[in-house]
């Protein structure tokens, strides 16, 4: 199954090869096999779930191109049924939702089988600086599938288990680089929207400013599969509200080449890097060169001025206290999860100085907007002058290297792989302005296609 994609599923399906409910007991039985923490939980109904849509398209209704596909969706996600929504932290054990979060209807909908929550940073990366991408107390240590190398984080179970084929799809979100790092580090495709084309409602949140939920796959192609149907209007988040009368495209336009084409890269990121991951992102950019692109060298304005996670440690406090207030549990708000904490050391291995950090903000404090204001100005307004005097069609980062400043743009990215280093997996990433994603899948499905470097891993 392991060069399986959402179009393989759809013709082996046709020609009665393969069933939904036969796809998730394969799964199944490989994460119980492979021992790499990438899931949280199981679906104890995906069985069920999987025969009964086997039936409905015997019956010939087809819901959608992932009509039976099975995929994982990151544990900080809610779904009503019989599994947690726990952020992967002890504080939060028990709490079973009543509600499926909005993208998670959208994915029932479309026939989706929910299989189960992959593991995640602990709280998507928001309890303490010392802990490692990737762990979680109740989740444990997330491995990555090629070797001893880091997971990325914060949806470091959602990639590791895609690339160790424990399911077809998968669900991670973002802050800043928590989908673009893990996709990078463990040879995936993600997909960092625009912030305000998928619902975050029933997502435990960081930042209502810079939350969005994505797609990581094996594929392109699958990335476009399954952002088509989580893409959409939520009359519950006003972030949504730009596209309420929008569809996305049907279909990814087919690039040649790039001829015709600039592309924009900043020296001010590469400082971060490794020589060997230097040196293969400097191949990558001959790659596009013999492509037709034309690569030119940008530079970012006072980048300095939103190097910092400000705006997310004002924002953590509200988010989190709206989102438990109505939650069957004792902890209501973010007191409660330190208090919790404090009575209960072995639940904080790494501490919780980014939840004490954030407990002792007040957004009533002049300097959130002062903050707040300057990431809309030395991001967003600095990527849109480098696109307009620079004639971009898109940004070129190194992995996720770069990644907070499209985030505080609220601007979208998508990464593909672009080779193997001694420090494993690198991928490159495409970003752009606001809203074109369309874009963004065009370039990284002629990047993939014309130099398919993405490798399985070694561990069966």
């Amino acid at each position: 199954m392991k060069n399986l994609s959402v179009k393989k599923f759809n013709e082996l399906y046709e020609n009665g090869k393969i069933s939904s409910e036969k796809l998730v007991e394969f799964y199944l039985e490989r994460i119980s096999k492979i021992s790499l923490n990438a899931i949280l939980e199981i679906n104890p109904d995906a069985l069920f779930i999987a025969r009964a849509l086997d039936n409905e398209r015997k019956c010939g209704k087809k819901r959608s191109n992932l009509h039976g596909i099975p995929l994982v969706i990151k544990g900080n996600i809610d779904t009503g049924d019989k599994m947690q929504t726990t952020a992967g932290a002890k504080a939060l054990e028990g709490n079973y939702v009543n509600e499926d979060a909005f993208l998670v209807k959208k994915l029932r909908e479309a026939g989706c089988v929910i299989l189960g929550k992959s593991n995640l940073t602990e709280f998507a990366n928001f309890v303490s600086f010392k802990m490692p991408n990737g762990f979680s107390r109740l989740g444990g240590q997330t491995k990555n599938p090629y070797g001893n190398f880091d997971t990325g984080g914060s949806s470091s179970g959602s990639a590791v288990a895609i690339a160790a084929d424990f399911a077809l799809l998968s669900i991670g979100t973002e802050t800043s680089g928590s989908i673009l790092s893990p996709s990078s580090m463990n040879f995936c495709v993600g997909l960092k929207p625009t912030v305000g084309t998928v619902s975050r409602t029933g997502i435990i949140p960081i930042s209502f400013t810079q939350d969005t939920a994505g797609p990581i796959t094996r594929t392109v192609d699958d990335a476009f599969e399954l952002f088509k149907v989580i893409y959409g209007y939520d009359s519950r988040d006003s972030a949504t509200f730009s596209i309420k009368d929008s569809n996305f495209d049907d279909k990814i336009e087919e690039l040649q080449d790039y001829y015709g084409m600039n592309f924009g890269y900043s020296e001010q990121i590469l400082k971060w890097l490794k020589k060997e991951q230097l040196d293969l992102f400097f191949e990558t950019l001959k790659k596009i060169e013999k492509l037709g692109g034309k690569i030119k060298k940008i530079e970012f304005h006072n980048l300095e001025k939103i190097n910092n996670i400000e705006v997310l440690y004002y924002e953590f406090k509200l988010g989190i206290d709206y989102y438990l207030k109505d939650k069957n549990l004792k902890i209501k708000c973010l007191d409660d999860i330190i208090e919790y904490n404090f009575r209960n050391p072995d639940a904080i291995p790494y501490g919780q100085n980014i939840l004490l950090h954030s407990a002792a903000k007040d957004m009533n404090d002049g300097r959130y907007i002062n903050f707040l204001l300057n990431d809309k100005k030395y991001a967003k307004e600095e990527i849109d002058r480098i696109f307009i005097e620079n004639d971009l069609i898109a940004l070129l980062f190194p992995a996720n290297y770069g990644a907070h400043i499209t985030a505080k743009a609220q601007y979208p990215s998508i990464t593909v792989p672009a080779g193997y280093t001694k420090s494993g997996p690198f991928g490159i990433t495409f970003s752009a302005r606001a809203f074109e994603e369309s874009k963004l899948f065009s370039l990284a499905l002629l990047f993939e296609r014309k130099f398919p470097v993405r490798k399985l891993p070694e561990i069966d």
